[in-house]
């Protein structure tokens, strides 16, 4: 998109309209959840973020779960949360260079590589500004091998930055939403600090995964408000609003991307382009003025200036974002609404209405989530622990405590339980849409 488009964009911004305020957020709790792991030295700097569900073709109940862990790599796990494979982060290439950090990841389904289909779990690698490929083994997985294998190619270059030393100053590849349009295969990847988003193409280069660029598109980093006031969103120093939560509906091939400190946008991709952005629902800061203490290195709202134009079911940060699919273009988008620890469910199609909301409380067992920065959902069975469907969601606050060391994970929840904890049930369909078919 150009800059003048761009621009025209910003200044020719429409709030959506106001709506009568909706229910309570439905609480329900999670049954199972991944081993916490500890953003400190004894635990590999490991801080989990972003997951992602690998079905398996013959037995769903073998399925996998893959979750980042920023500098710490991967982890891999079942649907039981036991860990099954871990993979370090890429080594700092140099004495002063930033080492590889895992943000987000994505699966796809039937990449040709070297003439075979090929499952992969696609990363966006922060530290080294790169999208990282992993072939997904279906018979590790049945013998109980650690399923996943870099297959990246040696030389793919960074996705942002314009070489080895910009790559240093990390605005880099951020959030991460992979799609499959016939027998091509696509990435969109945001960019940390910067309102940018960059569509690639994935590309088999001797039987190792490349990519090139088709698009790239800049979001508005500043609005003007209904009074004709202009606002720009709360940010670091020298930072513009960044995007990370993003998940593409894999059949209609759209967009949906959580700008954190501004809303959540819709956008179409067509014909390898990114078409014109849509913002669907706002942050309830949206337009409250702001000041940044340099003391204490954070923005500081002026809630009692507040103007009144912020949306009313996401808290910033806007974070996560995941499809359900169900039959005739039904089914929901989910964001995580991170200030206030709740998800906000829209539907898919039509003006993608506000729904509901839901929280996931303490339960007998496994604790609540809070701050949650990632989350996934799958529709299709899999096997008799999640026999319609699956929910998994980031936890930034993984409790009990191990002392003084802060904890995260991952919760897996059935979707029926989601589903049926709503006044009026969500669709629970296990049939219409199957996440590896989707030409």
């Amino acid at each position: 998109m150009s800059a003048s488009a761009v621009s025209a964009l910003a200044a020719a911004f429409l709030l959506v309209s106001g709506a009568p305020a909706h229910p309570a957020p439905v609480y329900l709790t999670a049954p199972v959840e991944t081993p916490a792991v500890y953003d400190d030295e004894a635990g590999g700097n490991a801080d989990a973020d972003d997951p992602a569900v690998w079905v398996d073709p013959k037995r769903p109940g073998r399925s996998i779960v893959i979750g980042t862990l920023k500098e710490a790599g991967l982890d891999v796990y079942g649907l039981d949360g036991r860990r099954l494979q871990h993979i370090a982060a890429p080594a700092a290439p140099g004495e002063d260079a930033a080492p590889g950090r895992f943000n987000n990841v994505d699966v796809v389904y039937g990449f040709t590589l070297r003439g075979r289909k090929t499952d992969l779990a696609l990363v966006s690698d922060r530290g080294r500004d790169r999208v990282r490929a992993y072939a997904i083994d279906p018979a590790a997985v049945a013998a109980g091998k650690p399923p996943l294998r870099d297959v990246t190619a040696a030389d793919v270059r960074p996705v942002f930055a314009a070489d080895e030393a910009e790559v240093d100053e990390q605005r880099t590849a951020y959030g991460l939403a992979a799609f499959r349009d016939d027998d091509d295969t696509y990435v969109v990847v945001s960019q940390r600090a910067e309102t940018r988003l960059r569509l690639l193409e994935l590309v088999d280069r001797g039987g190792k995964v490349g990519y090139r660029t088709k698009d790239t598109l800049d979001l508005p980093g500043g609005f003007t408000l209904p009074d004709g006031t202009a606002w720009k969103p709360c940010a670091d120093p020298g930072e513009r609003p960044q995007v990370e939560g993003m998940a593409v509906d894999q059949e209609e091939h759209v967009l949906y991307a959580a700008q954190e400190a501004v809303g959540l946008w819709r956008i179409d991709l067509d014909d390898e382009e990114f078409e014109r952005p849509e913002m669907i629902d706002r942050v309830r800061e949206y337009g409250t003025p702001w000041t940044y203490d340099p003391v204490e290195e954070e923005c500081v709202l002026d809630t009692a200036a507040d103007p009144g134009f912020g949306g009313e079911h996401l808290s910033a940060d806007a974070e996560g974002v995941t499809v359900y699919h169900a039959a005739n273009g039904a089914g929901y988008v989910l964001a995580s609404s991170q200030g206030d620890n709740v998800f906000a469910v829209y539907g898919r199609k039509g003006d993608n209405d506000h729904l509901g909301s839901f929280t996931l409380a303490d339960g007998p067992s496994v604790d609540g989530v809070q701050h949650s920065d990632g989350s996934t959902v799958v529709n299709v069975p899999l096997g008799g622990a999640f026999p319609k469907g699956l929910l998994v969601t980031h936890d930034g606050e993984a409790t009990p405590a191990d002392g003084d060391r802060e904890g995260t994970n991952f919760k897996l929840t059935p979707w029926d339980a989601v589903a049926h904890a709503f006044p009026k049930p969500l669709t629970v369909d296990t049939r219409s849409f199957d996440p590896r078919d989707t030409d």
